[in-house]
């Protein structure tokens, strides 16, 4: 027996690919807002731990196609990229946002779009909304001086002075110029494929689990010895499979590993109704959080992998940002958001226990 898994792959793209008007999923960049006229401001997507806003990881295309009032739809995730404010098993660096439309909508036409760069290029959000100059959300003020750029908060005004602005604001002859904020992450399309997976692939992951299994077995013994150095010296040994090692065997973990290695670049799976893909046995979620729009069950969506943090250019410190899965859990009916956009849920596994478990 079969049945399908989407998996998201990030590949780089002419920039105008990734409007709004086309309906792309991507990463990083400025959100690729689908409700033109309603756009959050920096309040919605605020950081539960430091209160600052967070910024924009990643958004998912996924319509809901027997319901005419999710015909376009749109999952987007954001991130506070304070590293003090990522915490092990902890989400509340993390804000999902669900927006939709129906077919009929005075953004789109009910036609696909042509795939051309000079197709309606006025679909744009600031056509209807004043946007923040740094990350693209809803923007109630601007520049005092040059009144030419719009934010959506002090601290991004701050950083954008800093780094650029206080150059050119004087400037009466200079257009502003939408360059890429170093706030902002590396800006990728991400391409969907299916992956069929059959009952056939439990043999090769009880072999792939017999085969960890020896190799924590002798990583175990060669610590017991004091060798452990050489190996981690003279071999391409994997970091997450020595945690894993030093603590207990994890059947999870190696089920994990023995999956995405058969397309090790994923850096998405899509499976909504099905069950997440978890990293360990450990931290798993028991109770999902209904909908707050409706009240209704949220079911898993898909999950953001832990490949996708080699793209985003960070500075690998011992406290950057990180995570083992980001599972996303969504209204099971999809329901019309009251106010435009409704926060869903996200659970961060990762991939050892610490103190810091999620509550």
């Amino acid at each position: 027996m079969e049945h399908i898994v989407d998996l998201g792959f990030i590949e780089e793209c002419e920039s105008w690919r990734l409007d709004s008007r086309f309906f792309s999923s991507k990463v990083g960049g400025k959100p690729s807002w689908l409700d033109l006229k309603n756009i959050p401001g920096c309040d919605i997507v605020k950081c539960k731990k430091c209160n600052d806003p967070c910024i924009f990881l990643c958004q998912i295309y996924a319509p809901y196609e027997n319901d005419d009032s999710g015909f376009h739809r749109v999952i987007f995730i954001f991130v506070c990229k304070n590293n003090n404010c990522c915490q092990d098993n902890n989400s509340d660096n993390f804000v999902v946002l669900r927006s939709q439309l129906p077919r009929e909508n005075e953004f789109y036409s009910s036609d696909p779009p042509v795939e051309r760069q000079d197709w309606q290029p006025d679909i744009t959000a600031d056509k209807w909304m004043k946007i923040c100059h740094v990350c693209g959300l809803a923007a109630p003020s601007k520049c005092s001086k040059c009144k030419k750029i719009n934010y959506c908060s002090r601290s991004h005004q701050i950083h954008d002075w800093k780094n650029g602005h206080k150059q050119s604001c004087n400037d009466t002859n200079t257009d502003i110029i939408d360059n890429k904020s170093s706030l902002l992450f590396p800006e990728y399309e991400l391409v969907i494929e299916s992956e069929k997976i059959s009952d056939d692939d439990d043999g090769d992951v009880k072999s792939e689990l017999e085969k960890e299994n020896k190799e924590i077995e002798i990583f175990n013994s060669m610590l017991e010895s004091g060798n452990a150095g050489s190996l981690q010296n003279d071999q391409d040994v994997d970091a997450d499979l020595l945690k894993i090692s030093t603590n207990e065997e994890d059947e999870n973990f190696i089920d994990f590993r023995a999956k995405i290695n058969k397309q090790p670049d994923q850096v998405l799976r899509y499976n909504r109704g099905g069950k997440p893909l978890y990293i360990s046995s450990k931290n798993k979620i028991n109770n999902i959080p209904n909908c707050e729009e409706c009240g209704g069950s949220r079911q898993f969506e898909f999950q953001i992998m832990p490949q996708l943090l080699n793209d985003l250019e960070l500075n690998h410190e011992l406290n950057s940002l990180d995570w083992g899965i980001l599972a996303i859990f969504t209204c099971e009916k999809s329901c019309v958001p009251k106010s435009g956009y409704a926060k869903e849920y996200l659970w961060k596994q990762d991939i050892i226990d610490t103190k810091n478990d999620q509550q």
